[in-house]
């Protein structure tokens, strides 16, 4: 099926582009239409393979995927996606169990939400995403260094040195809170509620997820990934 694009009659200048990645017509539609009530541009697309060069070539806020899809399966995208292109993602599958949502937070997702879902909680976490992303203010301090570490909020960027570390939005926001923080100890509830902007749950690995690859990365950039510490029924820090 052909990838379609929607629009409403309002102008859509500066208003967020969301690619919704759905092989099921219907629900696509239905996004589709809550996403542009809602005062978004949508493009759909109904396979997987077709989705992954769309979000390549084309410019994108922010990607509600589902993880079943023809062509190409949503994780191997996701993964693919990863390795050039920090672009939020949402994973929204009928995937709900706790392994299927670890997967897809350790590939790189953003967020998590199970079918069915709340519409109202649906657009709730996009719009915590995008005015991660969207809307810093800049009056504010827009980097934060720690050594040759150094976040970059404006450019949406991490680097170590001279190398450039890809970073998905919600893993700049931890870095840029743990660095603000250096040296304090974090708790699980505040990091949730600050960079999740949702309460903490004992039975959501999602932070720990972001926090692990935030680690990876750092580490494979030759900054000593271990100065992230996780301190055990307290929280995290970074030294």
């Amino acid at each position: 099926m052909p990838t379609s694009t929607a629009s409403n009659n309002q102008s859509t200048t500066q208003k967020p582009r969301i690619l919704v990645v759905e092989d099921d017509v219907t629900l696509s539609d239905q996004l589709t239409e809550l996403l542009l009530s809602s005062g978004y541009q949508v493009k759909q697309c109904f396979d997987g393979q077709q989705a992954l060069d769309t979000a390549v070539i084309e410019s994108f806020q922010l990607i509600l995927l589902d993880l079943m899809l023809p062509g190409r399966d949503g994780l191997s995208l996701l993964q693919i996606l990863r390795n050039c292109s920090s672009t939020p993602v949402i994973i929204v599958s009928a995937k709900h169990a706790e392994e299927e949502r670890v997967k897809g937070l350790s590939a790189g997702a953003d967020d998590y939400l199970a079918k069915p879902f709340n519409k109202d909680e649906l657009l709730l976490r996009i719009d915590a995403i995008l005015r991660r992303t969207m809307k810093i203010n800049h009056r504010e301090e827009s980097t934060q260094q720690l050594d040759e570490l150094i976040a970059d909020r404006r450019q949406q960027q991490v680097s170590v040195g001279k190398e450039v570390v890809t970073v998905t939005p919600t893993e700049l926001s931890l870095l840029w809170t743990l660095m603000q923080n250096a040296g304090e100890i974090l708790s699980k509830a505040f990091l949730y509620q600050t960079v999740l902007n949702r309460r903490f749950s004992q039975y959501d690995r999602s932070l720990d997820m972001h926090f692990s690859r935030v680690r990876r990365k750092l580490n494979d950039a030759g900054w000593d990934g271990s100065r992230l510490q996780t301190i055990h029924g307290k929280g995290y820090r970074i030294t």
